[in-house]
């Protein structure tokens, strides 16, 4: 039996609770004895991610429900509603980060350890690759909310990033250097709030069912005339509910069939789409005359 974009999007969510977890506490552990707030700072974020995930898992979880009397289009919806709340945190940690970053400029502190760079620089590449695997996997499967949560891991690796920049300038500079890392987590802090806003905007087009389907309409379109006795499509409206799309098509036929073969042709092609495009869910067909004569 195959494995179901919400079965994939839900493994790939304990992935990424499980990574936040131990970078957490490695983080944590790195800053309090490597005399970087820099680090600690990241440790915050990454804590924030380990919620995040946690909702996004609830999310799918509760998106995958099939349709019921109050529901009949589904529980998809809910993904985008967790992504509004994923933002919160990302938003969250950025305004920790930022708030900590000034506090320690401010504050005198010990240069930061050496040691910290090695570590850094293997949380680095293990966030990046983290954002590689989980937005790979969002892509698979339409989902947003993973979208959303892969941006988690790239915004780690970012302030990451910056607090091995700012550490090797404070250790390579010396004496009156040792906030560096501190803003260079500031600047972090910046980008992080950018990206929040890259993963708001499609997730609110989303909710607004706003025109974002060209390529899919099209391909509906060209796989529409396949089947026998479709001879043109017409109107192709999309809207994106969780990890499927619900289309209202337009399909023309010719004028002179009885209403019954025009209901069946509906029929036809509604499974026919619904097979050769998995990642479609309910299937709208209006039939039209073809109006040559």
């Amino acid at each position: 039996m195959a494995i179901t974009n919400n079965e994939i999007a839900i493994k790939t969510t304990y992935f990424s609770i499980l990574g936040n977890t131990f970078m957490a506490i490695l983080k944590g552990l790195t800053g309090y004895f490597g005399n970087s707030y820099a680090i600690i700072a990241d440790a915050i974020e990454s804590t924030t991610d380990i919620f995040s995930s946690l909702l996004v898992l609830f999310g799918l979880k509760y998106s995958n429900r099939p349709a019921d009397k109050n529901h009949p289009y589904g529980h998809g919806r809910a993904e985008p509603l967790i992504t509004f709340l994923v933002v919160g945190f990302l938003i969250s940690s950025a305004i920790i980060i930022a708030y900590e970053s000034i506090h320690n400029i401010l504050t005198p502190h010990e240069m930061p350890k050496s040691y910290t760079l090695f570590i850094l620089g293997g949380i680095i590449v293990w966030k990046e690759y983290s954002y590689r695997l989980v937005i790979k996997r969002s892509k698979e499967t339409n989902s947003s909310a993973l979208k959303a949560d892969a941006w988690h891991h790239r915004s780690d690796a970012i302030t990451s990033i910056a607090a091995f920049i700012g550490i090797s300038i404070a250790l390579i500079l010396g004496k009156g250097y040792e906030a560096a890392d501190d803003w260079a987590a500031l600047f972090a802090s910046g980008f992080i709030l950018y990206n929040s806003y890259l993963i708001f905007r499609p997730a609110l087009g989303e909710i607004m069912d706003e025109h974002l389907y060209d390529d899919l309409i099209d391909k509906i379109k060209q796989e529409s005339i396949k089947v026998h006795g479709i001879i043109d499509t017409e109107k192709c409206y999309i809207r994106k509910t969780g990890m499927q799309y619900h289309v209202d098509l337009h399909a023309i036929v010719d004028a002179n069939i009885t209403v019954k073969e025009g209901h069946e042709l509906s029929h036809k092609l509604k499974t026919f789409l619904m097979q050769n495009m998995p990642e479609l869910g309910h299937i709208l067909i209006h039939i039209e005359p073809n109006n040559t004569n």
